[in-house]
């Protein structure tokens, strides 16, 4: 039978993603203000941040998704928290196939863990719909019960980076200084849920 702690733990001793090792942070917030080279952030527990935002740095912006776009085939990265013995999604979306697949410890809540994966099977189930996913090295089934947060990227333009949008940053963290790797920022009232 499935272990998912095993695997959690198995993930945690070095198959994590390369940009964890890497000091990486997931920043999380609405937008405060932004000159073009410096996005100002107050995250979700009330902390002002900056983030540098290179001119390499595409932005993105989120587009709904929903079970009717999921598709047997298609990649997604589904994070997932354990409720009642049951591998549960809090969020769900579609990611490049290129994406490295894995399943490592993700912060979006805790003991939330992050699954990257070919989706093989969607199947109704009781209390919503039951993803099998195989992430190369495993297979893991996971319920995604009714409101559970979907959205995709598609790309944006700095333009996109206005005060009041809700925004994900993946950033390097170099002694407290933000540099930001991956942006994504709400589009007409839809927010990033990763």
């Amino acid at each position: 039978m499935f272990s998912f702690q095993a695997v959690v733990g198995l993930a945690m001793l070095g198959f994590v993603a390369p940009a964890l090792a890497q000091q990486a942070t997931n920043i999380r917030g609405t937008i405060t203000s932004f000159d073009g080279k410096v996005i100002a952030i107050k995250t979700q527990d009330s902390r002002d941040i900056t983030v540098d935002l290179p001119e390499t740095v595409n932005v993105a912006i989120t587009r709904p998704f929903t079970m009717a776009d999921v598709k047997p085939g298609m990649t997604l990265g589904v994070t997932t928290v354990v409720r009642d013995d049951k591998v549960v999604a809090i969020d769900v979306r579609p990611i490049p196939p290129a994406a490295p697949a894995g399943l490592s410890s993700y912060d979006l809540a805790p003991q939330s863990t992050m699954t990257n994966a070919v989706l093989e099977a969607s199947v109704a189930a009781s209390g919503g719909n039951e993803l099998t996913l195989n992430y190369k090295t495993g297979t893991v089934k996971v319920l995604v019960p009714p409101g559970t947060p979907m959205s995709q990227s598609a790309p944006g333009t700095r333009a996109d980076l206005k005060p009041g949008e809700t925004i994900y940053v993946a950033a390097r963290n170099d002694g407290g200084k933000y540099t930001a790797v991956r942006v994504q920022v709400s589009k007409d009232g839809v927010k990033p849920t990763q």
